[in-house]
């Protein structure tokens, strides 16, 4: 039988009487459910796939339940396979993760009527290097930031786009944000919104000691560089605010459009508008 990828988010037990519920639902349809551990727990049995590893069972749709940060982890895992993604919106704020729960069946019969419109999104390629080798490697839906750590003192780093200087930043990190990313980390540093079909980038310093500094957008297929010039006693590259890396002097991360995408399942007649004015509140007095 065809598969289906669950992904579950940790610590929601209204998930406990859900996922029984979609299992049977998935097995009259004639499919065969893939649960990562989260789900196969919810469930008390069942084999679990590790989620770095779910890519490697074809599935025809991945269901997230969960919030934004589940997403962002879907995402990750499933990046290199182009599997459809319905994610089941369990968190506060949802905003990627848009359908509620009470349409989670409805819009699982109009997927299997190709009734749903499929958003396809970019991401962000992220490299590490260190004495000019490739020390990590990432594939981000939202963003890589470079940020402090504990200690109060700034982070002096050397942006370029391509063999172009734009400028050293004195901040307290810097976020390179993909156009999806931009209502995320971005937006709280005052960087714009971007039209998820924008095929650009953001570039925005956090609380820059520079009153110049403002964010930049640079094209889709933009090679940014981030030079680490001076740092305080810690400092950490973090890939969806998921994942982390610590940082040293010299350091050098290279930013890019990922050569993969997002297929992300939507409902019909929702845009990106509706949810910004829905979630954020976007426009209102």
């Amino acid at each position: 039988m065809p598969s289906i990828a669950i992904i579950s988010k940790p610590q929601k037990p209204e998930l406990a009487t859900i996922l029984p519920e979609l299992t049977v639902w998935l097995k009259q349809h004639g499919y065969v459910a893939v649960l990562d551990p989260m789900s196969a727990a919810y469930l008390g049995s069942g084999e679990a796939v590790p989620r770095h590893l779910m890519h490697e069972r074809p599935s025809e749709l991945v269901i997230v339940l969960g919030g934004d940060g589940t997403l962002l982890a879907a995402a990750r895992a499933f990046a290199r396979t182009q599997t459809p993604i319905l994610s089941v919106n369990l968190g506060s704020l949802g905003f990627l993760a848009e359908v509620p729960l009470a349409e989670l069946f409805t819009t699982l019969e109009s997927w299997l009527e190709n009734g749903c419109a499929i958003d396809e999104r970019a991401m962000l390629h992220a490299e590490v290097r260190r004495a000019g080798l490739v020390h990590h490697e990432f594939e981000a839906l939202n963003d890589v930031v470079i940020t402090k750590g504990t200690i109060a003192r700034m982070v002096s780093i050397l942006v370029k786009a391509g063999d172009q200087t734009v400028a050293q930043f004195s901040a307290d990190g810097v976020i390179v944000a993909t156009p999806t990313g931009s209502t995320a980390y971005n937006l709280a540093a005052n960087g714009p919104i971007l039209a998820p079909d924008i095929d650009g980038m953001i570039v925005t310093a956090v609380c820059p000691h520079q009153l110049t500094v403002r964010p930049l957008v640079v094209r889709g297929d933009a090679k940014i560089t981030l030079t680490i010039e001076g740092v305080p006693e810690q400092i950490y590259l973090t890939v969806d605010g998921q994942e982390a890396v610590e940082l040293k002097l010299g350091d050098e991360l290279h930013c890019c459009r990922s050569r993969y995408t997002i297929r992300l399942i939507r409902r019909s007649g929702n845009s990106f508008f509706d949810v910004l004015r829905a979630k954020l509140k976007w426009g209102e007095r």
